[in-house]
C-alpha cells in the first residue's frame, strides 16, 4: 500500500469515527429524550428505539452493497454519510416519538457507514493489508462507542437531548465534505491475495459460512450488553461506576492490543482461528456467568476483550480472502446485515433468557454459541483436511 493510499485508509477511518461518534453516543441518552423532550412515559419505548436503526440496517444493507457495486464505492459512502446527517436533523427537530422513531428508521435505511466505508477500502488494498484496514475501522467504531456516550454527557446536562441531534448532523455532513475530496479508485485493488491450501484455490470458507460465523459472534457478545451493568451489581461488591468501567473493558481492550495482534493472526487464512478465539470466548463468557467477586469479573472481561479482539482479526482476515473490488460491496453489505440481525436476535434472545433464566443466563447462551460455532469449524476442517488427502 503506498503511502498516499495509507492517508485515504486513515481518512476513511476518520470519517467513520465521526459519524459513529453520533450514532453510537445517542442511545444511551434515549431515556432521557423520551422523557424530558418528547414528553412520554412509556419506558419500553427506549427499548425499541434501540432496536429500531439496527433493525433497518440489516433490512437495507445488502440492497446497498449492490448499488455500491453497480454505482460505485465513492457514490456510496457520500449518500450514507448525508443519509445520516438528514436523519439526525429530523431527529433533531422531532417533537413526538412518531417523528423520533420515523427519523431511526432513516438513520438505519439511509446510514450503513460502517459497510460503505470497508467497501471503499477495499478498492485500496487486499488480503493482508485490507485485514488490517478492517481491524482500524472496528477499532473507529469501539473507540466512538467507548468515547461518544462520555463527551455527549457533557452536553447533555445543558442541552435539550433531542436538541443535540441538530448539532451531531454537521458530523457526518462534514465527513461528506472530507471524502468527496478523495478520489474514486480507477483501477482494481490487486487481488492476489487467496488462500493456497485448495486445489482449486479457492477460499477456505465460503461467503455464506462466513456470514454465519460473523451473525454467532455478534450474537454471544451482543446478548451481554444489556444486561451486564445490573448483573455486576447483583455481585455486591461492585458499584454502578465500577460496572461501567468494567462494561467498557473489551473495547478499550481492542483499541490497546488489536495493532499488536493483528500482526499475529491477521497474516494468513485458516479455519483454526476462529476455532481457537470462538472457545476463548465461551470460557470467557462461562467465567462471568460463573464468578462471584469484582476481582473475577475484572479478570474473565479481560479475557473477553482478547478473545474479541483476536475474534474480529480473524474473521477480517477470513473477509479480506473473499473480497475483490468487483464484490466488496455485496460482501460487506451482506455482512453488515448479518451483523445487525445478530445484535437484533441477540436482545431479544437476553431478554428472554434473562426472564425465565436469571441476570447470567445470557453468558451462558454467548458461551453454548460460540462453543457450537467453534465445534462446527473445527469438524467442517477436519472433513475439508480428510477431502482434500483423498
Amino acid at each position: 500500500m503506498t503511502i498516499a493510499q495509507r492517508r485515504m485508509v486513515m481518512v476513511v477511518m476518520f470519517c467513520h469515527f465521526i459519524a459513529a461518534f453520533a450514532a453510537l453516543g445517542m442511545p444511551p441518552f434515549f431515556a432521557l429524550i423520551l422523557s424530558k423532550s418528547l414528553h412520554n412515559s412509556n419506558a419500553y419505548l427506549v427499548g425499541w428505539f434501540y432496536v429500531v436503526p439496527t433493525f433497518f440496517t440489516a433490512l437495507s444493507s445488502p440492497w446497498w452493497g449492490a448499488f455500491a457495486d453497480r454505482i460505485g464505492k465513492k457514490i456510496s459512502l457520500l449518500r450514507a454519510q448525508l443519509g445520516l446527517s438528514a436523519s439526525f436533523l429530523l431527529a433533531g427537530y422531532s417533537n413526538d416519538t412518531g417523528l423520533f422513531f420515523l427519523a431511526l428508521a432513516l438513520q438505519g435505511i439511509l446510514g450503513g457507514t460502517f459497510a460503505a466505508s470497508n467497501a471503499y477500502l477495499a478498492t485500496l488494498s487486499s488480503g493482508p493489508a485490507l485485514a488490517r484496514s478492517l481491524t482500524l475501522m472496528q477499532g473507529s467504531a469501539r473507540a466512538a462507542l467507548v468515547v461518544a456516550p462520555a463527551v455527549l454527557g457533557l452536553f447533555a446536562a445543558s442541552v435539550s437531548p433531542i436538541e443535540l441531534y441538530r448539532y451531531l448532523a454537521l458530523l457526518p455532513l462534514a465527513a461528506a465534505l472530507l471524502l468527496w475530496l478523495l478520489p474514486e479508485p480507477a483501477k482494481t485493488a490487486h487481488d492476489d491475495y487467496r488462500p493456497k491450501s485448495t486445489a482449486a484455490n479457492r477460499p477456505l470458507l465460503s461467503a455464506n459460512n462466513v456470514y454465519l460465523l460473523q451473525f454467532a459472534f455478534v450474537f454471544a457478545t451482543v446478548a451481554t450488553f444489556p444486561y451486564f451493568i445490573p448483573y455486576a451489581q447483583g455481585l455486591g461488591s461492585v458499584s454502578i461506576e465500577q460496572a461501567g468501567l468494567l462494561f467498557g473493558v473489551p473495547n478499550l481492550l481492542y483499541l490497546a492490543t488489536a495493532g499488536i495482534l493483528t500482526g499475529r493472526f491477521g497474516q494468513r487464512v485458516s479455519p483454526a482461528g476462529p476455532v481457537w478465539m470462538f472457545l476463548l470466548m465461551a470460557v470467557a463468557l462461562l467465567g462471568q456467568a460463573q464468578t462471584q467477586s469484582l476481582s473475577g469479573l475484572i479478570l474473565w472481561r479481560l479475557l473477553m476483550g482478547l478473545a474479541m479482539t483476536g475474534g474480529f482479526i480473524v474473521l477480517h482476515a477470513l473477509v479480506a480472502a473473499l473480497v475483490h473490488e468487483n464484490n466488496a460491496g455485496r460482501t460487506f453489505g451482506w455482512l453488515e446485515s448479518g451483523s445487525k440481525w445478530g445484535a437484533v436476535a441477540a436482545g431479544l434472545a437476553a431478554g428472554a433468557m434473562v426472564d425465565g433464566f436469571g441476570p447470567h443466563a445470557p453468558f451462558l447462551l454467548g458461551a453454548g454459541i460460540m462453543t457450537v460455532a467453534a465445534a462446527w469449524l473445527a469438524i467442517s476442517n477436519f472433513c475439508r483436511h480428510c477431502t482434500e488427502n483423498i
